[in-house]
């Protein structure tokens, strides 16, 4: 139940509401950060001292994988994550298990010990949002939400191909109510329907077989329903061609295609009182940008093109984007590009499985590990923090790791020392093959992130992104009471000498507060506050949406399960919220 919260004398960094290390005090009542508290109420309350510390509004990940059909094939191809990475239960936790794909208790815990209390889910196949969703609702700790994969889908080409906008627009508002998702995924746009038949697409103008439309068609036709219906996020793309040498080039055109898009953010909620827009102003979300910037024409001569996206999104004010980090060690490759993973699997020999999820998507499983010794894997290491540190912008930036692609959340803490401190960066580099130095510009960047630009790309961007600022990423009033307080005096902080002790703090909050209960302390879980799941409730022209779903019924045959049996009923999900969208409609 949530508590009376007097959090004294922090040093305060919200940059939704400019707040740069000040000294102040935050309040929390009911589960809300309010302005202050009566002296009876400050008799009742309790007062958590964080006298040279740092505090946050609680972390925000808008970018990971931890449920869902794709995750529990990556549990299965893991048996070492259960016996190398435990956790016993104790009287209020469950016990837990695994690395790079923890079991869904333990991933609810390990966030909390880090400071984040919401993430979404990236990748939800529609005929498979039932389990996603029993997934999610097992995961402790967390306020969730899913992202709906829709650009390989047959009702979507279809639509697109015949310029029939109206229908698109109904039919993503119905599913999106249907399996109770949040925003709009795209993943290699036509190509992974191509996948269903041994074949992929190699440019945005290519058209694919059966439904022959282009990549290119489609970005432009999800970004623009995407607008049309005023959903509360851009589009989460993954461009054509990732993991290819070379591929930054079709990144670069990817992004370019909707930068005349208008954002429109047509939410009915009450927002908290911030002094930063906290409304969406980007109509295209790219990401994990390091595996969409791959420079070269092959491996031999594979090099870091990030400055080349870096300086585009510099120049632009329509894109955001995440980094998707690679922090070296174990990963599991896991995404709805089918053949991405193939190739991957190619490279490594190891195991690997392939999924067809019928009329919709498909996906990719690979174990996988990523080595200092490699070349490319540490150009990789490189990029992932050049995609951070070159955006002049931090309100352009989402650190991630693309968990657990990259590397496991888990590994949060390094990614962010090695952007706060240009030492850890030079000693990792003395134990990395030198093409990270050779053929990327990290080794030439200086500049260091403060706990501001921190307190931006992990709360106040991936919060605005989302469109969950009216709530989320700030200390604001009105805003839930989630806050996390890291044992770091910023008036002390070395991050030349001490970067180590830095990792230590970061991946143990001092405390985790959850919409005003103390969820973690020192690393210790204290209680398993309540959570909730968001989805995007659209609103479409009842004639419409009635017209499309005649279509569907009728291509319903194609299914192997019933049209009765499609929709994701709330009960699947924890206090299942809803956040408005179109409501004229």
């Amino acid at each position: 139940m949530a508590a009376t919260i007097a959090i004294k004398n922090g040093h305060v960094f919200d940059p939704l509401n400019e707040i740069n290390g000040d000294i102040m005090d935050i309040y929390i009542k009911d589960g809300k950060v309010v302005p202050e508290l009566s002296d009876a109420e400050m008799k009742d309350a309790k007062v958590v001292d964080a006298t040279g510390k740092t505090v946050m509004p609680g972390g925000v990940d808008s970018h990971t994988h931890i449920a869902g059909a794709k995750v529990n094939s990556g549990r299965l191809m893991r048996p070492e994550d259960s016996y190398k990475w435990n956790r016993p239960k104790t009287s209020i936790t469950h016990g837990g298990t695994g690395e790079t794909v923890p079991s869904v208790y333990l991933e609810g815990y390990e966030y909390a010990q880090m400071g984040y209390t919401t993430a979404f889910e990236a990748a939800v196949p529609p005929m498979e949002a039932r389990h996603t969703h029993e997934e999610m609702h097992s995961i402790p700790m967390l306020d969730m939400g899913g992202y709906l994969v829709l650009g390989n889908n047959w009702f979507m080409m279809r639509y697109l191909k015949e310029g029939d906008i109206d229908k698109a627009a109904a039919y993503v508002a119905w599913m999106m109510r249907t399996h109770k998702t949040y925003g709009i995924k795209c993943v290699n746009p036509a190509g992974v329907e191509n996948w269903g038949w041994g074949k992929n697409v190699e440019s945005l103008d290519e058209t694919n077989i059966h439904f022959e439309i282009t990549p290119r068609e489609i970005i432009e036709g999800l970004t623009e329903v995407n607008e049309m219906l005023g959903i509360p996020m851009p589009v989460h793309l993954h461009a054509n061609n990732l993991g290819h040498p070379g591929c930054y080039e079709t990144t670069k055109e990817s992004l370019a295609i909707p930068s005349k898009v208008k954002p429109n953010q047509d939410m009915g909620v009450e927002w908290a009182e911030t002094k930063f827009d906290p409304t969406k102003d980007k109509s295209i979300y790219l990401t994990h940008l390091q595996f969409n910037a791959f420079g070269g024409t092959s491996w031999r001569d594979f090099e870091s093109s990030v400055k080349d996206v870096t300086d585009y999104v510099n120049s632009q004010d329509h894109v955001v984007i995440d980094s998707g980090s690679v922090p070296f060690g174990e990963a599991t490759c896991m995404t709805g590009d089918g053949p991405s993973i193939h190739d991957i699997a190619v490279l490594t020999g190891g195991k690997w499985s392939n999924c067809d999820v019928e009329l919709e998507c498909g996906s990719g499983v690979c174990p996988f590990t990523y080595l200092k010794s490699n070349p490319v894997h540490s150009v990789q290491w490189a990029m992932g923090l050049e995609s951070l540190l070159l955006i002049d912008d931090p309100w352009k930036t989402i650190m991630t790791t693309d968990n657990p692609n990259g590397g496991p959340f888990t590994k949060y803490p390094n990614v962010m020392t090695w952007l706060m401190s240009e030492a850890y960066r030079n000693e990792t580099f003395s134990e990395v093959h030198k093409w990270a130095n050779d053929r990327s510009t990290l080794g030439g960047v200086s500049r260091e992130l403060s706990l501001y630009d921190i307190a931006t790309i992990t709360r106040a961007t991936p919060a605005k992104t989302n469109g969950m600022a009216h709530r989320k990423g700030s200390l604001a009033v009105g805003a839930d009471g989630d806050v996390t307080i890291y044992d770091i005096d910023p008036t002390k902080l070395d991050v030349t000498a001490s970067y180590n002790d830095l990792i230590t703090k970061f991946r143990y909050a001092d405390y985790t507060i959850k919409g005003g209960e103390i969820a973690a302390h020192n690393g210790e879980i204290m209680s398993i506050p309540e959570r909730r799941t968001y989805y995007s409730d659209i609103k479409v022209d009842a004639n419409e949406e009635k017209k499309m779903l005649e279509d569907v019924k009728d291509w319903f045959r194609y299914y192997t399960l019933g049209f009765e049996n499609y929709p994701t009923p709330e009960k699947y999900l924890v206090n299942p919220t809803p956040i408005n969208v179109n409501m004229e409609k």
